[in-house]
């Protein structure tokens, strides 16, 4: 009797698909509600709404660099998405330390690429800042490739040092 095939971890795009329904979601709401760089506080003294854009990518790198980034931050994200999909077609479906993540940078990764497509730059809008320390604004599907990377990092090395004993 041949052995039963173990399911893959396919089944975590549709977390991937909730994070960019999310993302698209409060970025709609941003337009149709925040004005644009105007600080709105959210708890006085620590977080603000504040609706920026963002040509470039983390820290706003390559911003200014006169239009190719867009496509250059379009295809590596969706080659990264595409490199991860296939990873967790590959991983086994309750492997959540290993899938989790995978899901969460595909999920945020095309959520800023549809912001990318539609306008022309990624929508921002939470804004942390400790007295007149201010960190750059992002957003839902940055939170997400945030989290997802943190994630791979810390999941990898723990694995890699248990996988070693």
């Amino acid at each position: 009797m041949a052995a039963k095939p173990t399911s893959n971890a396919l089944i975590w795009l549709l977390l991937s698909a909730i994070v960019i329904v999310l993302d698209q979601w409060s970025k709609a709401w941003v337009l149709a509600s925040l004005p644009e760089y105007t600080a709105i506080p959210v708890i006085d003294g620590f977080w603000n709404w504040y609706r920026t854009y963002n040509t470039g990518a983390a820290f706003s790198f390559l911003a200014d660099a006169g239009g190719w980034q867009l496509w250059f931050f379009t295809v590596l994200a969706v080659g990264i998405s595409g490199l991860l999909g296939y990873w967790l077609s590959r991983t086994r479906r309750g492997d959540w330390r290993q899938a989790l993540p995978y899901a969460l940078v595909i999920g945020g990764a095309l959520g800023n690429v549809i912001d990318r497509q539609i306008h022309g730059h990624v929508i921002d809008f939470i804004q942390w800042h400790w007295r007149d320390h201010y960190w750059p604004a992002f957003n839902i599907a940055d939170c997400a490739v945030v989290g997802g990377a943190i994630g791979i990092a810390l999941f990898g090395l723990f694995d890699g040092k248990k996988k070693a004993a």
